[in-house]
């Protein structure tokens, strides 16, 4: 029972983060396919996934695809009721269709001056007053949510899919330092800190090249989440563990935390775990 998602570059797809936190953070099963934006490689990807043409795209396990996050959301939701996608009380499930649904197809002006990149933060864009107002309108509809509901921490209750769809969001308002209120920048704060979040975006920082298209040229900034432990790639195979935490595969890559080696079935299992060791549950069991 395992789903098909394909993605784009994980610094920079937003879409991609919203249908991947769909089931990553509700733990449904999934196998990732990547392709690069900017080349041929997704269009040809999805060759295999009529009628979609842009990702996020997923096949369901008997073979259904569909596309769009709204509908994977809702998808996933019916086939999965107990996973906790949406909020099980009524009042809090529609305002986080609510959310979504404004998220999905709102805030033109945000998406555009601040395309998602993960990879770096700024200290200053200089956002002009359609950013402004599109920051003003996130935080009148956080707060609506949170009054409505009663929730502390996320808008709804329980993280569900509204959540989801702003993790984007909250990566914006991180990469480019953008003026919000302390209830909103907590909100973001618990968004770079999710579990989900931290993974996606160590495998990001290390999935492929820069991409030239997202590229500013403001004063950079530390990345505002959680600092990662300092971790390095290290040549060699020699380590405590033979097999990889993740695949138990054979060691064929290493690297350095605190004066001990641990070793990984390939670079990628070891460079992602490089850019945030504490995201690995499995890697983190292996260190003790």
């Amino acid at each position: 029972m395992t789903y098909d998602l394909v993605i784009g570059d994980r610094a920079y797809s937003s879409w991609s983060l919203r249908g991947w936190l769909l089931f990553d953070a509700f733990g449904l099963p999934l196998e990732t396919h990547r392709a690069r934006l900017y080349s041929n490689e997704l269009p040809d990807l999805l060759k295999s996934y009529f009628p979609a043409k842009t990702a996020p795209t997923m096949r369901t396990p008997d073979g259904v695809v569909v596309s769009e996050t709204i509908a994977i959301a809702e998808e996933l939701a019916s086939r999965h009721p107990d996973a906790g996608i949406w909020p099980r009380q009524a009042k809090a499930r529609a305002a986080a269709r609510v959310l979504a649904a404004e998220m999905h197809a709102g805030f033109g002006a945000l998406r555009s001056y601040c395309p998602m990149n993960l990879r770096v933060s700024y200290q200053d864009c200089s956002p002009p007053a359609e950013v402004l107002a599109d920051l003003a309108r996130l935080e009148l509809i956080w707060d609506w949510a949170r009054d409505q509901t009663g929730s502390q921490i996320w808008l709804c209750g329980d993280y569900s899919a509204a959540d989801a769809f702003f993790a984007p969001v909250a990566g914006r308002i991180a990469g480019y330092n953008l003026p919000v209120s302390p209830r909103a920048q907590a909100y973001v704060q618990a968004h770079l800190a999710h579990p989900s979040f931290r993974k996606w975006r160590a495998m990001g920082m290390v999935d492929g090249a820069d991409q030239e298209y997202y590229r500013r040229d403001y004063p950079l900034r530390p990345w505002p989440g959680p600092a990662p432990l300092p971790a390095r790639p290290l040549d060699g195979i020699e380590a405590e563990n033979t097999v990889c935490p993740y695949s138990g595969e054979p060691v064929s890559h290493v690297l350095e935390l605190g004066g001990r080696r641990f070793g990984f079935c390939n670079a990628f299992c070891r460079d992602k775990t490089v850019a945030d060791p504490q995201a690995w549950p499995k890697f983190m069991a292996l260190v003790g």
